[in-house]
């Protein structure tokens, strides 16, 4: 077995050829690149952080670091939730819709659990 191949399957034609079967790269030697919205809380305030990354891992350690801007001041943070995307447009725009009301309300039902084990008080 060969070096894996780095792909970005853009969301056009190759991206089908991928999704059905049709591409001529062996799938095994295909990296697909993830782009991820993620809910950060902060013990600190009690509060939530929305955001979205290509590399998770990284971009929480950077939060946790205080290498980012608008959670320098309220670590230390906990990922609490996380979605996955091939599309990066896909992830902006679902981070962009939980920033909102109607998104908040989602989160409410979505991740009701986990809201009561870290006690978040929905604001």
């Amino acid at each position: 077995m060969g070096q894996p191949v780095r792909v970005r399957v853009p969301p056009s034609a190759p991206r089908l050829a991928w999704l059905t079967g049709t591409l001529s790269v062996p799938p095994h030697n295909i990296l697909i690149f993830m782009y991820y919205v993620y809910i950060l809380y902060s013990k600190k305030d009690g509060k939530l952080y929305v955001g979205s990354t290509p590399e998770l891992k990284k971009r929480i350690e950077k939060h946790n670091k205080g290498y980012v801007a608008a959670t320098k001041n309220r670590r230390p943070l906990s990922l609490i939730y996380y979605e996955s995307y091939i599309s990066e447009r896909d992830a902006k725009r679902r981070e962009i819709f939980l920033k909102g009301g109607k998104g908040h309300a989602e989160l409410k039902i979505q991740i009701e659990d986990t809201f009561k084990k870290i006690k978040y008080k929905y604001s």
